[in-house]
């Protein structure tokens, strides 16, 4: 029997719609989860902490707000800040940018799943929830050419289905799967 493949971290991307979907991935995860999980969550520059108060106050595992230069570790979701980009540096921290939006978004999904394609590799899963546009689109097959796991929210099920119909459309999407299904696949990592 084959070994199971070994995964190092989570990338998530999600836009409209995307507080629902991701309360029904990670309200179920344990405080010692083995993996970092990193979010790009499109929203407006003021709302500073209040996807991370809403989804803590929902969930068992520790979610915070990315700091420049923090160390990655396991068992936490780190979440964008509002209006800066997050990228995953090859000695495990992250940065943040200001530079211009990519997709009209900043923070831009595919800026996160890019650099964490080269980071992590085979050892990478990217994940494409609702949203109204096509950022994560590029990410996703980015993750997926460098030997991820790649998934995208079935559209029939998204809140706003353009969004993961994009990365299917760009051909990123190695599977196709119901929250349900994600979050199992998730837990059982």
């Amino acid at each position: 029997m084959p070994a199971q493949r070994k995964y190092e971290a989570i990338v998530i991307g999600s836009s409209a719609g995307g507080l629902s979907a991701l309360t029904a991935l990670l309200a179920a995860l344990p405080v010692n989860y083995p993996l970092p999980i990193m979010i790009v969550q499109h929203r407006y520059r003021d709302q500073m902490n209040l996807l991370e108060e809403i989804l803590q106050n929902k969930c068992k595992i520790q979610i915070r707000q990315v700091e420049e230069k923090e160390k990655i570790e396991p068992g936490i979701v780190y979440i964008a800040p509002p209006d800066y980009h997050l990228l995953v540096e090859g000695n495990l921290t992250f940065s943040l940018s200001s530079d211009p939006p990519v997709s009209f978004s900043r923070p831009s999904i595919d800026v996160l799943f890019e650099s964490a394609a080269e980071t992590y590799k085979r050892a990478l899963i990217g994940i494409v929830l609702t949203g109204a546009n096509k950022d994560g689109a590029a990410g996703l097959l980015a993750i997926k050419k460098n030997g991820g796991l790649t998934i995208a929210q079935s559209p029939a099920e998204a809140e706003y289905p353009y969004m993961p119909q994009a990365a299917i459309d760009k051909g990123g999407a190695a599977q196709v799967l119901t929250l349900t299904e994600i979050h199992a696949r998730i837990l059982n990592i």
